[in-house]
């Protein structure tokens, strides 16, 4: 027992070192003016108090369209549950990498996902690997906010690292957020030479 315990620690520190990052923080995120953001420049965004969800604890924020950048894309495609779940995903920055852990005292990359879908009663499978197995498998190019962003790191030939879409840039590329060992929750791109080298697959576990 006590070997099937470290096997599962040893995979779970593998799987989740990463090297890069772009935002490691929610002041970082709030001064690059990627913490907020709407659909579309017209709609206002509903963001989820902490802690879990609850119907009656929402407050609307209303986003000007000066505020939203044109380095991204504007994902109208992506329904308003996507954008909940992105945005109680980035209350998470700045948390701890903990191996195993769900919670903010410190998680895992699967962790993060399993938490942060989970606030939502989505149940999706606990490791890397198992959850690049779940939902629809979709090209790079149809990634929108919301779906799962698997790599393969560290030489290894299979998935072994997740995050969550959070922003789709107008030159492609993809932001996601993810627990890295280094720098815990961040928020990375794959314009990055060490994330475009190990990408693999995208996938989508909600439907539109």
């Amino acid at each position: 027992m006590k070997k099937i315990l470290l096997l599962i620690v040893v995979i779970s520190f593998v799987s989740c070192k990463t090297q890069s990052n772009i935002v490691t923080s929610k002041k970082e995120a709030k001064a690059k003016g990627i913490y907020d953001y709407s659909v579309n420049r017209d709609t206002k965004v509903v963001k989820v108090a902490r802690g879990k969800k609850s119907n009656n604890s929402v407050a609307k924020t209303e986003i000007q369209p000066e505020e939203e950048k044109s380095l991204y894309r504007n994902n109208k495609k992506a329904n308003s549950l996507a954008f909940e779940i992105v945005d109680y995903a980035r209350d998470n920055l700045g948390v701890k990498y903990r191996t195993g852990g769900t919670t903010r005292k410190g998680m895992d990359c699967s962790g993060l996902v399993f938490s942060t879908f989970g606030n939502y009663d989505i149940s999706l499978p606990r490791t890397s690997i198992d959850m690049s197995r779940h939902g629809e498998k979709i090209k790079r190019d149809e990634a929108q906010p919301g779906d799962l962003i698997f790599f393969k790191t560290n030489g290894r030939t299979v998935i072994n690292h997740v995050g969550i879409v959070t922003q789709i840039r107008e030159d492609g590329e993809i932001e996601f957020i993810h627990s890295s060992t280094r720098r815990g929750v961040i928020i990375s791109s794959t314009a990055d030479n060490y994330y475009s080298k190990t990408y693999a697959q995208v996938n989508r576990v909600l439907s539109n």
